[in-house]
Parts: structure tokens; C-alpha cells; sequence
């Protein structure tokens, strides 16, 4: 038994130097454009757009770290250094990020002066205004006579459904109801995708929508007039830090070059090309950028050749994905048993510290996984798979240091008294009597954190931490059943791995007897 537990030590003891190097070992030479999106279609398509430009440029490897959530857990990701570009609006810059609830400049210039000392510039107007604004379905419309805003705010026996960002946003549900009294209304959180199947479906009324979104013609909605001119223009532009142009230039460049391209009208197509006929972001970009599609004309033509379930599933970025996926398990998990053991044991011999060890980890084990990535991103001043790993590190502790605490605790006074009769000294009962007896309980410690932390990992996608969060992050912002499966059934499938690799190390690690 001890000979195994040395080399379980050596082998976690590996892995956490794995871990080390990871982070400290020197960065490639090569120059890296990196480039942020937030969680919806338009974003991914115009990060896509950004990356592949920046590519032709030849200067620098580009990297698009996809669906980063909303938008202050993108603009931390900017302001850390972590992203050094992404598409925003000028309506959400002045609104949401500067934070003028009246008054908010609307030219660049006046922008740029308050985002100067932020190390941050606004720049590259793309030609296309995406505003909010509430769509309903034509005949609930027709039904109550709404047309306009005003309108809509005495109905009181609608329902509303908004995005979670939309019920944050100054310049969102506060703004409404400072504008146009909406008091009386209770509106539902719901992710921006899957709120058009619910008023599709009748269970909401009222959306929020984005002027450039392709459903509301493909679902044949109703915008009601802004007849207050609440919401300001959100003209696209790229959110980049200011040292940019001077550290790549011939990307720089590259990117100048997509200055005024893009109208309402193709942005719209190009949504439909993800959202409707399921192409993918990179080939919308090369498209686009090629000149063959028209904003989605020509690409859309291509909808016969959707990929099949199958061919998703185990995709070109099938073992990128899974590497990611294991690396952020396998890791958190080592470093979770590393100090879970430790703390488990010194819970069950030292009760002073019981209490609060145990208080400590269950705590920890009820923030919100977004709440603790967005937390975190700040603090470490990155996103990716630092910050990733600290919070699946930290989840990962309450079942270990449990049921580590359990297994010595339950240990029958008999037995601890019989190695205390040998004469063994404190240490050599713990690692000769003690853990082994208390095995079982370890090891199934650590198997609920392994199988845990990979349904857990998935959220690390929304940090830019990669594995199959991000076809699920995909999957959600375009509404697409086939691609949120194509995430979900594989970080299923490794969760069952994880179950049968910890029946190997059981049959490996516990004493026969205690096996039954």
C-alpha cells in the first residue's frame, strides 16, 4: 500500500509541475493578434472576420477566443491585456462601459478621450448600426394594436423575456422603465438564442432583439417603434487597445482595410448564414472576405452541404477540444487532491479546525461557476485557462477534503488502538494504518471531483479557456441542437471514462479486504 501511495504522490507531483510549466515557461516568439467575441452570433461572425484578416496579414498568428461571455467579462478581458481586440458598439461604449445614462458622446473622438486613459481606443467603423429594440409576433401585436413603445407600456399582462445582459444594462431594462414607466412588468431571464423559440412557442410575449438579427424576418416578428428615442446608435466598430497599431502594423493595416464594409443588410445575411443555413463562422469570414459571398448570398447557397450530427461531433476540432477539455480536469483535480488530502486529515485530527475547513470548502462550492470566472479574471489579469484551472481547483475540493475527513473519522476506536499498541509513532499509524483504511472513501472523493469538474469545465469556455464548452457556447448562441449535443455527448463520454479510470485506480490503491 505505501509503495502505491508514493507513486500516486509522484504522479500528482508531476502533474502540478505540468501545470507550473505551463505558465512559465517563456512564450513562442511568434507575434499573437488576440481577438475576443461575446456570446452571440454577430459577435462570433465578426471576430471570425477580424481573425481571418488579421491571418492575410502574414505578420501575426491570430487567435480568436470565442463566446467570452458578456460584455464586462470581454471588456475585463481587454482591459488586462488578455484580448487586444474585439467588436463592440458605440451605444454600449458610452452607455454600459463609459456609463453616461444621458448625454453619452456618440462620436469617436469624444469616446476615444475617455477611453484614453483606459489604454483603450474605439476605431475601424464597420458601416452597420445595430441598435436594440422589442419585437413581438405580428399577431399578438395586431391582437393589443402595439405599435410604438409607449404603447406597450401600460400592458401589464404581457410577458416579457429578456437576455440576462439586456436586464443588467443601463441602457437596457432600467433604461426602459425610467423612460417609459415600465413598472408594473416582472420580465423572465432568458438567453438571447432561445428566447425566439419561446415567443415562437407562446410562452413569452415580448423579446429583445437586435436590429441586424435574421429572425425577426425569418419569424416574421413586429419591432415596436422606439417613439422615444430611447436607445442611442450602436454603430459597430473595433474595441482595440491603443499600443495595437504601433506593435503589428501591417495587421493594423489589414484590419483599416474592413473600414465601412459591412451594411445592415449584409451583417443580417451573415447572421442567417450561421444562425439559419448552419455554416460555420470561419467559412461566413473567408466569404466574406474573398469576396464569393456577398454577405451571404453565395455562402447561403451552400446550405446543402450542412454538416451531418456525426461529422460535428468528431469534427477538425475534435481532439483540440478533448485535449483542452482532459488538461483542465486531469490538473484541477491533481492540485484539488494534492491540498484536499492534506486538509481532509487535518480536519479529522485537529477539531479546532474542523469547522471551519469544512465551512471553508462547502462555501466555496456554492458561488456561481460564471460569477467566480468573472471574478477571477481581474484578479489574475487574464482570462484562459489560469483563472479556468483556480476555479475548477477550487470546486474541487469539497468532495476530496470530505470525504478524506470522513474516512479517518469513521476509522473503529479497536483499530486505531491496536496500532497505537504496536508502539507506531503519530506518522507511520497515519500512513500505514489510517489512510489505508480510509482508502475507499479518499479515492471516491476524488472520482466525484473528477467526474464533477468535467461538467464543470464546460463553463470555462466562456473565459476562452477552450474544450467542449465551446461547441456548447456555440450551440446556445446560434440556437443549434446538433452542436450543443456535439459538446454535451463528449464531456458525457469522459465523465464515464473518468468513472471506469478510478474503478482501475480502486482495485489499484485499496487493500483487497477492503474492496467488498
Amino acid at each position: 500500500m505505501l509503495h502505491h501511495l508514493r507513486h500516486v504522490r509522484a504522479a500528482l507531483a508531476l502533474l502540478a509541475a505540468a501545470l507550473l510549466a505551463t505558465f512559465t515557461l517563456p512564450a513562442r516568439a511568434e507575434p499573437v493578434l488576440h481577438v475576443g467575441s461575446k456570446r452571440f452570433t454577430e459577435s462570433y461572425v465578426l471576430a471570425e472576420i477580424v481573425r481571418t484578416a488579421a491571418e492575410k496579414a502574414g505578420e501575426a498568428r491570430a487567435e480568436h477566443h470565442q463566446g467570452l461571455g458578456n460584455t464586462g467579462i470581454v471588456f475585463a478581458a481587454l482591459k488586462s491585456g488578455s484580448i487586444d481586440v474585439y467588436a463592440e458598439y458605440t451605444g454600449t461604449i458610452a452607455r454600459e462601459l463609459l456609463g453616461h445614462v444621458t448625454d453619452a458622446p456618440t462620436d469617436l473622438e469624444a469616446i476615444n478621450r475617455e477611453l484614453a486613459p483606459l489604454g483603450l481606443t474605439a476605431g475601424i467603423p464597420l458601416g452597420f448600426n445595430d441598435t436594440y429594440a422589442l419585437a413581438m409576433r405580428s399577431e399578438t401585436a395586431k391582437k393589443h394594436g402595439l405599435t410604438t413603445l409607449s404603447e406597450l407600456a401600460p400592458r401589464a399582462e404581457l410577458r416579457f423575456g429578456f437576455s440576462q445582459e439586456f436586464l443588467e444594462r443601463a441602457d437596457g431594462w432600467a433604461a426602459l422603465v425610467t423612460t417609459y414607466g415600465m413598472k408594473a412588468q416582472r420580465p423572465r431571464a432568458i438567453e438571447h438564442a432561445l428566447a425566439y423559440k419561446a415567443l415562437v412557442n407562446g410562452d413569452i410575449d415580448v423579446v429583445d432583439v437586435y436590429s441586424t438579427d435574421p429572425k425577426i424576418e425569418e419569424e416574421h416578428l413586429t419591432v415596436l417603434t422606439d417613439d422615444k428615442h430611447l436607445f442611442p446608435r450602436y454603430d459597430a466598430v473595433l474595441l482595440y487597445r491603443s499600443d495595437l497599431p504601433g506593435r503589428l502594423p501591417k495587421t493594423w493595416a489589414a484590419l483599416q482595410r474592413l473600414k465601412g464594409t459591412i451594411d445592415e443588410a449584409r451583417m443580417t445575411r451573415m447572421n442567417a448564414d450561421a444562425e439559419v443555413r448552419g455554416l460555420s463562422f470561419d467559412a461566413i469570414a473567408r466569404a466574406f472576405l474573398d469576396g464569393s459571398g456577398d454577405g451571404g448570398r453565395a455562402t447561403g447557397q451552400r446550405a446543402a452541404v450542412r454538416p451531418s450530427f456525426f461529422e460535428r461531433l468528431f469534427g477538425g476540432d475534435f481532439l483540440r477540444l478533448t485535449g483542452e477539455h482532459l488538461f483542465l480536469v486531469a490538473i484541477s483535480v491533481a492540485l484539488g487532491t494534492l491540498v484536499g488530502v492534506p486538509l481532509g486529515i487535518w480536519a479529522a485530527y485537529r477539531r479546532g479546525a474542523t469547522q471551519p475547513i469544512l465551512g471553508a470548502v462547502g462555501i466555496l462550492q456554492t458561488i456561481p461557476s460564471l460569477a467566480l470566472l468573472a471574478f477571477l479574471i481581474p484578479i489574475l489579469h487574464r482570462i484562459g485557462i489560469l483563472p479556468a484551472m483556480v476555479a475548477l481547483f477550487l470546486y474541487s475540493l469539497l468532495p476530496i477534503v470530505r470525504n478524506t475527513y470522513t474516512g479517518l473519522s469513521d476509522i473503529a476506536p479497536s483499530l486505531r488502538e491496536s496500532a497505537l499498541a504496536l508502539g507506531l509513532p503519530r506518522g507511520a499509524r497515519l500512513r500505514l494504518v489510517e489512510l489505508p483504511l480510509a482508502s475507499r472513501a479518499i479515492v471516491g472523493g476524488v472520482k466525484t471531483s473528477a467526474v464533477i469538474s468535467v461538467g464543470t469545465a464546460t463553463i470555462a469556455a466562456f473565459i476562452g479557456a477552450g474544450g467542449y464548452g465551446e461547441r456548447i457556447a456555440s450551440g446556445l448562441a446560434l440556437s443549434d441542437n446538433d452542436l450543443l449535443l456535439a459538446g454535451a455527448i463528449p464531456a458525457a463520454g469522459m465523465a464515464l471514462l473518468f468513472e471506469a479510470f478510478f474503478g482501475v485506480v480502486e482495485r489499484w490503491i485499496i487493500p483487497r479486504p477492503l474492496r467488498a
